[in-house]
């Protein structure tokens, strides 16, 4: 129990601040809703789930043996969520969608799988709450711990994205928003790319 509530404390700066996936949500919530975003938020999930699993069995070893490769996922990851931002900044306010397609499942797997946040906080999770003889199972446990703790925090951020957008209904506003949070997510890009 002790070790439960320490990774929760450890994890909960961490999966309720400001990042890729947190934005995301929020945006897309305002944009859609929150009934609408389930599909992405289970995409995500997915592939969190099998990343922390991933990561915990070794695959941290492995990016740091070949750094390029977690250089490549960090530009990726920064190009889409850049693409996210410019399709809401070129957005009209009476569109309902922000490239013609629904923001579904593939389009929150992809979010991770392309979030460099999400790997390096997988590595230090583990670093700090693996032991040495630790097996598949205290792996299984942690990143179902994280990977459940990220749900609620997404979960929040999406109802709140919903709030917000509830206050911008005419068109002159929504563009506003638009436009919001299509400069934040310009910013999580750069900050992805340069940090």
């Amino acid at each position: 129990m002790e070790r439960f509530a320490a990774l929760l404390l450890f994890l909960f700066p961490l999966a309720y601040s400001p990042g890729p996936g947190n934005i995301f949500f929020a945006a897309i919530g305002a944009r859609y809703g929150v009934r609408a975003t389930l599909p992405a938020n289970l995409g995500y999930h997915v592939a969190t789930i099998i990343v922390a699993v991933a990561v915990g069995l070794g695959f941290a070893t492995a990016i740091e043996q070949f750094p390029q490769f977690f250089d490549v996922i960090r530009v990726l990851g920064a190009a889409y969520v850049l693409y996210l931002a410019a399709a809401f900044l070129l957005a009209r306010p009476s569109d309902h969608s922000l490239d013609g397609k629904p923001v579904g499942f593939a389009s929150g797997f992809a979010l991770l799988m392309l979030n460099p946040k999400a790997y390096v906080i997988m590595s230090l999770m583990y670093s700090q709450f693996l032991t040495v003889s630790a097996g598949w199972a205290d792996v299984l446990w942690i990143a179902v711990i994280f990977t459940l703790n990220n749900l609620v925090a997404f979960l929040i951020w999406t109802v709140l994205g919903e709030g917000i957008a509830a206050r911008f209904q005419n068109e002159g506003t929504a563009r506003v928003m638009n436009i919001g949070f299509g400069l934040t997510l310009a910013a999580v890009a750069m900050w992805m790319l340069l940090g």
